[in-house]
């Protein structure tokens, strides 16, 4: 009976044991499902993106999590808006249309006004409704990023060589949250000879950009599960990922394996470790979100609608595109976005954590992931990336056999414990003088 009964006991601690550690089968598992072709690439605010966050929630459910307090469940839906196309963008300068327009991105509407010619980031100033940029192609996501924080509603530079999708008329081509009245920004490019033709009569004639539209009602989905702390007082963490992608574009699926099902395979594997563990002092809260590709807007409305007040969130810690490593970083390490703003990652290293900072500070992904409407609210808020310029990125390359398992799982891995850490201690993860970014 003994002998029976310490093998019992051995099997059990074992099968804890493993059911605290990261699991490479389930890493696997969870990508194959979240990036395959069933679900046709998650795109924002549709069908697919609510069964993504359904199988999320279903996950959450299994582990042992609680719906956040205030929720019945674990699914909260935003109310948006999705915008067609009416008729194709026109560009003018005077009444002189400009061919060759490419657009990026853009809200649609109309955008009119003198326009600022630039040819560094640097030189953009505030209140310039329209930039146009005219200087290297590399450098463009630079001046649109200093553009944006500026406030401009309408940037326009070199075309690259990635052939950009028609913006034909009846396309899908952006979403907002209903409640948001916000212009939004355009994106648009054009070949080099159409560039310095427009930004020869931009310096004497004010320019019109019109992209009509019409309007249809949707909704975007966010999963949330809670892990209850021991100390109410202590606080929550907050570990988050975008659970949506680009669709199907031009016939093709963008399954957006890097982008982002690997950040939500580690908030489900982070999920499922820490809840078979022992208690923490600290709850944590697990989000994946919705309709980040089209403006972060998952996560604005949660941090708008927040499960519990704003002041015990700890710390957010987001995960984007983890499923490859960064030549440029150290070996096994994740980048931490606006690593210098806070402590929080020095708090992480100190316990094992293989972080390193931001070495893209130009492109701006501090502001470009989901941690930053949380940010903005107060909350130390960071985001963790694997490789922020891997070549597949919104790329139909970006499917599960790009994906590097051995990385992903190590990485995921290696958090456990500082996160752990992190829950169970007294203090909590602070800015440093200038770190907190401002609204815009």
């Amino acid at each position: 009976m003994l002998k029976h009964s310490l093998t019992a006991l051995a099997l059990a601690t074992c099968a804890t044991a493993s059911a605290q550690e990261v699991s490479a089968d389930w890493v696997r598992a969870h990508e194959t499902f979240l990036a395959g072709d069933e679900l046709a690439g998650r795109g924002s605010a549709t069908r697919d993106e609510a069964i993504a966050a359904a199988y999320v929630a279903t996950q959450f459910q299994a582990y042992g999590l609680k719906p956040p307090p205030g929720m019945t469940g674990y699914i909260q839906k935003a109310p948006v808006v999705r915008r067609f196309v009416a008729a194709p963008p026109m560009l003018m300068v005077g009444t002189t249309p400009i061919p060759g327009l490419t657009l990026v991105r853009s809200p649609g509407g109309t955008v009119t006004g003198q326009a600022q010619i630039v040819r560094r980031a640097s030189a953009i100033r505030s209140g310039a409704p329209i930039i146009i940029y005219t200087g290297r192609a590399d450098d463009f996501p630079a001046a649109v990023g200093a553009a944006r924080e500026k406030g401009a509603t309408l940037i326009i530079g070199p075309a690259t060589k990635k052939p950009e999708t028609p913006w034909a008329v009846g396309r899908a081509f952006g979403v907002r949250l209903a409640d948001d009245a916000a212009q939004g920004t355009t994106i648009a490019a054009l070949p080099a000879a159409a560039l310095t033709d427009l930004a020869t009569r931009a310096q004497r004639q004010p320019i019109r950009f019109d992209l009509p539209f019409r309007e249809e009602r949707a909704e975007t989905s966010n999963a949330i599960g809670y892990l209850p702390g021991t100390d109410p007082a202590a606080g929550v963490l907050l570990l988050s990922a975008h659970l949506d992608h680009l669709g199907i574009e031009d016939g093709r699926i963008m399954h957006g394996a890097n982008d982002d099902a690997s950040g939500t395979v580690a908030v489900l594997e982070l999920a499922r470790t820490l809840a078979a563990g022992k208690p923490m002092k600290r709850g944590i809260l697990f989000g994946a979100f919705g309709a980040e590709e089209v403006g972060l807007l998952g996560s604005k409305y949660f941090g708008v609608h927040l499960p519990i007040p704003v002041e015990r969130i700890a710390a957010n810690i987001e995960f984007e595109m983890i499923g490859a490593q960064d030549p440029r970083l150290p070996r096994g390490a994740l980048m931490m976005t606006g690593y210098e703003r806070s402590d929080l990652g020095e708090r992480l290293t100190a316990h094992g954590a293989r972080l390193a900072p931001d070495p893209y500070p130009d492109q701006n992904f501090f502001r470009r992931s989901d941690n930053y409407s949380l940010a903005l609210r107060g909350v130390v808020a960071h985001t963790l990336s694997g490789w922020a310029v891997v070549p597949t990125y919104h790329q139909p390359t970006d499917t599960i056999a790009a994906i590097d398992f051995p990385f992903m799982t190590q990485a995921i891995a290696s958090l456990v414990d500082p996160i752990r850490n992190l829950a169970n201690s007294d203090a909590a993860p602070e800015w440093k003088p200038g770190g907190r970014p401002k609204a815009d």
